[in-house]
Order: C-alpha cells, then structure tokens, then sequence
C-alpha cells in the first residue's frame, strides 16, 4: 500500500525547450533542447524508479504482488503496459504514424495509441491530425513526391484542457507552441513522413519511414475531432482510461480505493495538499496510488485541475 513519486527520465528532442523545468518543476540538464520527460516507463532501455524505495516500475511489474499494486485488471504483459510522458514542442514535430496492432509486428514495431491532454498552448498553436477530407492514398503518394504532404494533414488550433485521442494508424504531428501530458501504450514505434527538411547538429538530416509509414495509415480516417467528455470522463480505450476532476480550494476531493487498478494522478493546474502526509502537490506534481490503497484525501489549496489514469 503505496503513494509513490517516480524519477522522471529527460529526453533531448531537436524541438524541444525548457518549460517542463520553469513551468512544471522538472529537473533539466543544462544547455539542452528537452522535448519529453519519461515520467511512468517500464523499458529495457529505460525505467521509472520509485524515489522513496529505488525499486524500478519493472521490479514491480515482474515481481509476485503484480494484481494487489496495479490492480485486478493488470494484463499478464511482460511489461507494463502505459507509458507517459510529458512533451514540450517549441519547434513542430515530424508528420508521423504509428503502426496498428495489425500491422506493426510485420513492420518490426510497436503498435501505439495515445492521447494527448494540452496542458499550456500559446496563441495560435496547432496540431495535425487525420487526413484532410478528400485525401486517399493517390493523393497523399503524388504530395509527398512534390514535397506538399503537410497540406494533406487536417489541422486543429490547440487550447489547455483539451484532449485529443490518437489510435494507432493516425497520421499527427505536434505544431510549435504546445506543452502536452501524453498517455500512451508502451511502445517508441514512429513512422517520419516527413520532417520539415529539418538536419540534426551534425548537419544531417533525421531518418525518415516512409514505406513502413504508407503501410501503417488508416486511409478512411479523415478530420477528426477533439475528445468530447462526458463529465469527468475524458477517455476509455482498451489501453487506459483516463478522467480530469477539479477541486476548488477549500474542497475536499477523495480518490477513492479500487482494487482494479492502480491510479497516476497529475497536477495539470494549481496546488492539493495530500491529508495523511500533510505534503502538498503543485502544478505538475505526479504520483503513483496503489491498487490497494484505501482512500486518499485532497484538500483544495488553489483551484487545481487533475488528470487520472487507470486501466480500462
């Protein structure tokens, strides 16, 4: 029976920055473009560490008391199944896909959903997501070959507190300007169609997928929109699901217990103090609430807003 902060991982990104430090209390390594933080991963080549036990997220997932702390609903997978990141786009990303489940394996990747929760935007940030209306294979193939593709992605402006779900085989890119809490399957499978021309610090230009890409798109998926809630609810996948509550100060909220699965709460906006230990969560605060914990109490400090994440 847990509360548990894990170590994040920092990720130099060609697009990234520095707000995951000034504006959500991470620490950066200095003189460096970071574009994610790895804040909950069970990786070969990378692992969450538990700060108050130096246990990684794989020891616990591998060890005997896999149901009693990620829940009832904790699949037999070798690894645990989310991975979430924090991502800080100054610069664009690549025009992108990930492979569907039905395909990847053929691809030699990962299949990976995702969803991405706007934390901060600044005026006139966007996304690409889907394809525009019209646009098929043909279409798309002629673009890219007269160096036009981004004119085939259907393009949203961005706001905080919106969502927008990305299942596997939808082509998307991060516009400059967004800061973005991501849930995903544990998976680091991306397909570049296209990356602006951009070249990496030794001049060269960043390695592109194209036939695995053209492999992976849904075809049929054209303009989408963003996540409708339905109340609390933000989304419910067959990977997670995912609410956003709010506590005005002075309120009390309680995370109530649930053997079924673990929840990983985020700090998305203003300050909670934690009843039983007295310590307070501010904006970008994340922890870790074991499946077989009781209940956890919340005291509204400033009016806050919380993402949950749980199994589905």
């Amino acid at each position: 029976m847990a509360i548990w902060e894990f170590e994040v991982i920092p990720q130099e990104r060609i697009w990234g920055g520095r707000n995951l430090q000034e504006r959500f209390g991470r620490v950066l390594p200095e003189g460096k473009k970071i574009g994610e933080t790895w804040e909950l991963v069970d990786r070969a080549e990378a692992q969450s560490r538990v700060k108050q036990s130096g246990q990684t997220l794989g020891e616990l997932w591998s060890g005997p008391e896999r149901k009693k702390l990620f829940g009832n609903r904790a699949p037999e997978t070798e690894r645990f199944p989310i991975l979430i990141k924090l991502l800080d786009a100054q610069d664009k990303l690549s025009l992108q896909v990930h492979p569907p489940d039905d395909k990847a394996r053929d691809l030699g990747g990962e299949p990976k959903t995702e969803m991405w929760f706007f934390l901060e935007t600044q005026p006139g940030a966007e996304i690409f997501a889907g394809l525009r209306k019209g646009v098929g294979k043909t279409e798309f193939e002629k673009a890219l070959g007269a160096g036009k593709v981004a004119d085939c992605f259907h393009r949203l402006k961005t706001e905080p507190g919106t969502a927008m779900f990305l299942p596997s085989g939808r082509v998307h890119a991060i516009g400059a300007g967004n800061v973005i809490l991501e849930i995903q399957q544990n998976s680091d499978t991306t397909y570049r169609v296209y990356d602006w021309d951009r070249k990496d610090d030794s001049g060269k230009p960043r390695a592109l997928h194209v036939k695995e890409a053209l492999a992976s798109i849904r075809w049929d998926d054209h303009e989408p929109s963003f996540v409708q809630p339905r109340g609390e609810r933000l989304l419910v996948c067959d990977h997670f699901k995912i609410t956003r509550w709010w506590v005005n100060p002075g309120e009390l909220h309680e995370v109530v217990p649930n053997a079924a699965s673990f929840r990983y709460l985020f700090v998305a906006d203003g300050k909670l103090k934690e009843e039983e230990s007295g310590e307070e969560w501010s904006k970008g605060a994340a922890r870790f609430i074991t499946a077989d914990h009781g209940s956890v109490l919340l005291h509204g400090l400033e009016e806050s807003t919380v993402v949950q994440v749980e199994f589905a």
